[in-house]
């Protein structure tokens, strides 16, 4: 078929499937797992890191995390948020940010170069809840 008969978003949405991944900002500290292969033999690497960069561009959509490795050397990956090698995202904590991309970090040393956490109370954590919950259990009952 010709590509001039679909639209925009029917072409940026080719090829992606839902994962039920968590809501993944930047500044969050999440763990990756995805899937490797090696040989004949397949195992999972958990990568786990701070968000320092996300962009959304439907089923080409990626984000970038950040790790200090052995040695406090840095490691940086670039993972699609559809690619069938990751298995799962597991999100750690919740990063207190003021910019969408945090490239910055990468010239800081030390205590510096951490992403602050986001400290909420279990009032704001209830009350944000029951703000998603009345949205969504209306609309899927």
């Amino acid at each position: 078929m010709k590509a001039k008969s679909y639209t925009r978003e029917t072409i940026s949405a080719m090829g992606v499937e839902e994962k039920n991944f968590p809501h993944i900002e930047v500044g969050d500290t999440i763990a990756v797992s995805q899937l490797i292969k090696e040989g004949g033999k397949e195992r999972i690497q958990v990568f786990e890191g701070d968000i320092i960069a996300m962009h959304n561009k439907g089923a080409s959509s990626t984000f970038t995390v950040r790790k200090i490795g052995a040695n406090s050397v840095a490691v940086e990956r670039i993972f699609p948020l559809y690619a069938p090698f990751i298995q799962e995202i597991k999100f750690v904590r919740k990063g207190k940010v003021r910019r969408a991309k945090l490239y910055h970090m990468r010239e800081r040393v030390g205590k510096a170069a951490r992403v602050e956490e986001k400290v909420i109370t279990r009032q704001q954590r209830e009350q944000k809840e029951s703000a998603r919950g009345h949205g969504t259990k209306e609309g899927n009952e």
